[in-house]
């Protein structure tokens, strides 16, 4: 600002001419200049209270934005901050081949304390008790009035049990966030699904890891970002896993069984479609492994996959399919069954006598070991060891579960010409319901070799193992065994069930065999002039008590709980029973 003269010096010299008093001029000049001083003042002034007025309009905007987000957000307590990798928690849903749900996640909270920030620690202890029985009152009180500054309360709490905690209102009580495995059916396929549980921690997140079955299997897939969130499939059908649990648990109940295992499996593609292990458990509370003991006294054994045991007569398919194929015998040709047949010290024995000669037809149909055994002679422990090895009974199984790397069969050491004539009847080497399964699948199915696997989708084929030809004889055996054999119990009608009983004496941890402890075992097809389905059942010292002695063979223990599974699980599969007519029942053309 250009300041004005207040006593410019030419007005000064002409208001002395004129007589006036310069003094004026310079009072004037001082009155506009104090004039241009406020106006200036107040311009500073209004521009800088509007732009104090702008600013707090701001302010104010931004506080009502942020209240407004506040009130339309979820509630949510404060996280500590975490260092080191982020915690990936999602997990994928497993559905069985239906889109039915197997396996889910849901949101939960976890219950963390920081004693420092608590103010009424005992009263704190005390009403967590009240909540939580399992907690230890003294514990808690040391803990929130010792030196610590953080502990765990609870990994996972129910929303009422988050509600009961924020009423006790202490501010060193925090909740973090959780995401828990969810499987909402319970004990059903549990040895298939296996279970979960955390792996890293943190106050805000928790990674949900595979402790066993599919879920370990399949552990990385599960939790890979990449899938977008598509669930595993599995080959699995809900009802009609939950129809087979339900009556193997009422058949080894009234059978008095130790230990039960079933394995349904479709003939051509291998894919299992209900597979039991009794005892069972709940993956959503996972019991702790054993650490002393057999193994197979824990329910979380999977007898139908790690379970090896000598299978019994079951074998006697086998055998006998080698040896049709092979040409060795035909289903007619007659075989020496004079008993004991000896070998070395060794005697064979049958369990009735069934007179000097059967056809390899009867000897399957009435379970000679004396006959099979002479077949296995014929066939040789060269030959007999490479066919059972094509069938898979001598190396574990590919089911996609952790448990099946452990289903090792057991072999003999030393694969003589006597262990030849005890495996071809199922003594001396062990292998699991799920081998015994596919094996039987291969057998059924025209000859083609079947991997079994508990995956939903396609199935490349196998390679052939034996001819159709032999594979359609001996499903027709396996029907006469359930006709007019030794599992008639497994008849059921419209299904035309055939099938092969297996008794074997349990092996004792000691040596040798105990006298009255068995393994019993059907394993059957269904309808066997062209088989749908595979479907074994094992019971662990199974005992029918109705009689006046107790039978423990498997045509009178594990056959009719296998028939009481195919009568209801058939129908659940969409297989329909075949009405045969009454003689004489037809429909006639009457003309007018």
């Amino acid at each position: 600002m250009i300041r004005t003269p207040l006593r410019p010096l030419a007005r000064i010299l002409e208001a002395r001419a004129r007589g006036e008093s310069p003094a004026a001029i310079e009072r004037e000049n001082l009155r506009l200049r104090h004039e241009q001083m406020r106006d200036a003042a107040r311009d500073r002034a209004e521009g800088r209270l509007l732009m104090l007025g702008v600013m707090f309009f701001a302010a104010f905007l931004v506080v009502g934005v942020r209240m407004g987000s506040l009130a339309a957000s979820e509630p949510s307590e404060p996280r500590a901050a975490t260092s080191g990798a982020a915690i990936v928690a999602q997990r994928a849903d497993i559905v069985d081949r239906n889109g039915n749900i197997l396996a889910t996640n849901l949101a939960t909270h976890s219950l963390y304390a920081q004693p420092p920030n608590m103010i009424e620690p005992l009263r704190v202890a005390r009403e967590l008790v009240a909540i939580f029985p399992d907690l230890d009152e003294e514990k808690l009180v040391r803990d929130f009035t010792g030196k610590r500054k953080f502990l765990w309360i609870k990994k996972k709490i129910s929303p009422e049990q988050m509600q009961r905690v924020h009423d006790i209102g202490d501010p060193g009580l925090m909740f973090g966030p959780r995401e828990m495995r969810l499987y909402p059916n319970g004990p059903l396929a549990a040895h298939v699904l296996g279970g979960s549980g955390f792996g890293r921690e943190g106050v805000s997140s928790a990674e949900v890891v595979g402790r066993a079955g599919v879920e370990k299997a399949f552990d990385s897939w599960l939790r890979d970002p990449a899938n977008g969130g598509a669930p595993l499939r599995l080959s699995l059908d809900l009802s009609v896993q939950a129809a087979v649990e339900r009556v193997l648990a009422g058949g080894m109940k009234l059978m008095n069984a130790k230990g039960a295992a079933a394995v349904l499996m479709d003939v051509q593609t291998g894919e299992v479609i209900a597979l039991v292990s009794l005892p069972d458990f709940d993956p959503n509370e996972r019991p702790r492994p054993l650490v002393k003991g057999d193994a197979s006294d824990s329910p979380l054994f999977n007898r139908a996959v790690q379970g090896v045991y000598e299978l019994g007569s079951t074998f006697k398919t086998f055998t006998i399919a080698q040896a049709l194929d092979e040409g060795i015998v035909s289903p007619a040709t007659m075989i020496d069954t004079k008993g004991p047949l000896v070998w070395g010290r060794h005697r064979i024995r049958d369990f009735h006598n069934y007179g000097p000669q059967l056809s390899v037809t009867d000897v399957l149909v009435e379970s000679s070991n004396i006959g099979t055994a002479r077949i296995a002679q014929r066939i040789g422990a060269e030959r007999q060891r490479a066919f059972l090895e094509k069938l898979g009974l001598l190396e574990p199984t590919p089911l996609e579960i952790v448990e099946a790397a452990s289903g090792k069969p057991l072999l003999p050491q030393n694969w003589s010409e006597i262990s030849t004539m005890t495996i071809s009847y199922g003594h001396g080497l062990s292998a699991s319901p799920l081998h015994l399964a596919a094996a039987y699948a291969t057998i059924a199915n025209g000859g083609t070799r079947v991997r079994p696997t508990i995956l939903a989708g396609p199935v490349a084929p196998g390679d052939r193992v034996i001819s159709e030809s032999t594979s359609r004889a001996v499903r027709s055996m396996l029907r006469q065994v359930v006709s007019r054999g030794t599992a008639t119990f497994a008849d059921v009608e419209g299904y035309a069930v055939g099938g092969k009983t297996g008794t074997a004496d349990k092996p004792k941890p000691t040596g040798g065999y105990y006298k009255d402890k068995v393994i019993g075992t059907f394993a059957s097809i269904f309808p066997a002039d062209d088989p749908a389905y595979v479907l074994v059942v094992s019971l662990d010292e199974p005992e029918d008590r109705t009689g006046s002695e107790p039978r423990r063979t498997a045509g009178w223990t594990a056959a009719p709980v296998a028939g009481e599974i195919i009568r209801r699980a058939a129908p659940l599969l969409g297989l329909r029973p075949e009405i045969e007519t009454a003689a004489g029942f037809g429909v006639t053309l009457a003309a007018n």
